[in-house]
This record gives C-alpha cells, structure tokens and sequence, in this order.
C-alpha cells in the first residue's frame, strides 16, 4: 500500500535505528538522560531560545504552553481551523479551563488586524481576558500552507502593545522553513514558546519539543510531569529526533516536489473540482458534488492508494520520507484511469 494518510506513518530508517540503538540514555524524569539533554540543547540552539522539553507528542506541547500562557477562564486567539481547537480533543478548554476566540482566516491564517479587533477590553468585566494567541506554521487544515513572515512580525507587535503571550505551534515548521527559506532563529526571537513535531516530516516514530525562556520551561517541566507526561529512559526515542535534525530537514523539499507532482495529476483528473494550492508536503482536494468522498477513498485503497478526509469536502494526501519517485509516478497514473 502507499501510504498518504500522514506524514506521521513513517518508520525510522535503518540508519536512524541503528542511532537509536547505540544511544546513551538515563533516567530523564531525574533530568540525567543524556541524549534527551542533548536534542533539547541542541534544538534550542537552533532556534536561539534559552531552552528546550522533550514531549512524548505534540499535543501535549501545545497544551501544555497554553496552560503556560493563560488562567482559567482567560481567552486564547486562534484560528478557526487550528489544530489547538480542532484536533486536541477540546484539551485548551479541559486542560487550561480556557475559551478560544475563533478567527476567520484564510487557510487556517488571519492577520494582525483580525487580532487586533478580536482582543477584550480587560476592563470589562462580561468578557474574558484575552491573554494567548496562537498560530499554526505550516497550516495543517489549510493544506500545508506557510504564513508570510511580515504578517507574524506585526501580530508580534500586537501582542507586546496588549501584553499577550505568542505561541507557535509549529508541527510542521520545518517544512515551512524549507518551502520558504527562512531560519529557526528568525522563529525564535519572536515566540515566546514554539512546538516542534519530530515525528512527522523528520521522520522520527515519537515525540515533540517545546521550546521557550528558561523561566517557562523551567515551569513545563511540573506541568509535563502533572500531564503524565515524564518518561524514563527517553534517550532511544530523543536519538531519533537528533538523526532526524541532522539528516532529514533539507531533504523536506524532495516531499514537497512530489505532493506538486500529486497535485497536478490531481487537476487533470474530470471527478476533481479543485486542488488548493500546494506549498509543503500536504495536498487538498475536493470532488465534484455527486461523487462520495467514502467510496472515492475505499476506490483508491483498492487501488493500493491510502489517503484520508478531514471533513467539509476536504480529501488530504500527504507526502514523507518512504513515497518514491515510483510511486508518485504510479499515484499519477492510478488518478489517471480511474
């Protein structure tokens, strides 16, 4: 089968685990084991922050820098196909015990005056305070679209003139710096916490990493630990991500070529109403009315071809590292005589 379902159904390679093997590990909930120490050093140096925590997944993460960033009955700023609303089980309101200001962006994108109009008047006192905004970079539900950077450059001002926290939620970061050719450490000046996703285009099998100033970090650490979320010997899983940091960033524009190559065999197909724009390693189409999104998606997977809905007409395919030229070459022609 080839699988396109998520960048997340990748195995490590054989030489990510033979890295894993060979890793030095400790106890990390004792903070003594010493390749965990090592990606989160390492990662944070990148992004030129203070500090890093390794997370068993980026859920977690991000529900933890909410918790970070707000008090019970506070507001959080997000978009209305963010994955912190949509796709974290209701985690910001049962976790943090906060409301979300849903933002009409476009492709799970809005801009600093949409912000700027959306935050409360702390004064009064029937509307909750406003206190976090939080952006997805790329957009999972927007197709793997990348936000202009001038734009998040002026939400930034907007936060420090209403003293609001930023958080970036940036599961698919990399393929954002990649597609865009920006830095980690143009990131990380302006966040005050970032989540990165290890386990999907880098290809790692697990985990995630939050970074931000010592002092909030400092404070994750409790509440990683109240989430359940301290592990033991981490060191093989924090190996993964370490190769993955090393060996699979630049390699992220070979998945981006072949979801463009998906998607143009995609336009040229008659059942295909539109395929939106295709910027990183995620592809979105729709199909013409009349055609079930079910039996279109059990035809392909009777084809050999995996693929997945998220709802509202939207059909998703999603490149990684183990799709081949071969086979997006045979994706194209299944699409094509089907």
């Amino acid at each position: 089968m080839i699988n396109l379902i998520s960048d997340t159904v990748t195995k490590p390679t054989s030489k990510m685990l033979d890295y894993m093997f060979h890793a030095e590990v400790g106890d990390d909930v004792f903070q003594e084991d010493p390749s965990v120490n090592a990606l989160q050093k390492k990662i944070a140096s990148l992004f030129e922050m203070e500090a890093a925590l390794y997370f068993p997944s980026g859920t977690m993460a991000n529900q933890v820098a909410i918790k970070l960033h707000t008090q019970q009955g506070e507001q959080m700023i997000c978009d209305k196909w963010a994955h912190v609303y949509n796709f974290e089980g209701g985690g910001a309101a049962f976790n943090s015990g906060v409301s979300c200001r849903l933002l009409d962006g476009q492709r799970g994108m809005f801009t600093a005056e949409q912000v700027a109009e959306a935050i409360n008047d702390k004064t009064n006192i029937h509307l909750p305070i406003t206190s976090l905004v939080a952006i997805e970079n790329t957009t999972n539900k927007g197709g793997g679209a990348c936000w202009d950077y001038k734009e998040i450059l002026k939400i930034k001002e907007i936060c420090i003139k209403n003293d609001l926290s930023f958080h970036l939620d940036g599961a698919r970061l990399f393929n954002a710096l990649v597609a865009k050719n920006e830095s980690p450490e143009q990131y990380g000046k302006i966040f005050d916490t970032i989540s990165i996703c290890l386990s999907k285009g880098l290809g790692a099998p697990v985990g995630s990493v939050l970074l931000g100033s010592q002092k909030y970090i400092a404070k994750a650490l409790r509440i990683r630990k109240l989430f359940g979320g301290a592990m033991r010997q981490a060191g093989y899983m924090a190996a993964a991500g370490i190769y993955a940091l090393d060996h699979h960033v630049k390699r992220l524009a070979l998945d981006h070529q072949k979801a463009r190559a998906i998607g143009k065999g995609l336009q040229k197909c008659r059942f295909v109403k539109k395929v939106a724009s295709i910027e990183t390693n995620i592809i979105i189409f729709y199909l013409h009315k009349g055609i079930l999104e079910a039996e279109f998606i059990e035809k392909l997977k009777e084809k050999g071809v995996l693929l997945s809905t998220m709802g509202e007409g939207k059909l998703r395919m999603v490149t990684h590292l183990e799709i081949t030229e071969k086979q997006v070459e045979q994706i194209v022609k299944i699409l094509k005589d089907l």
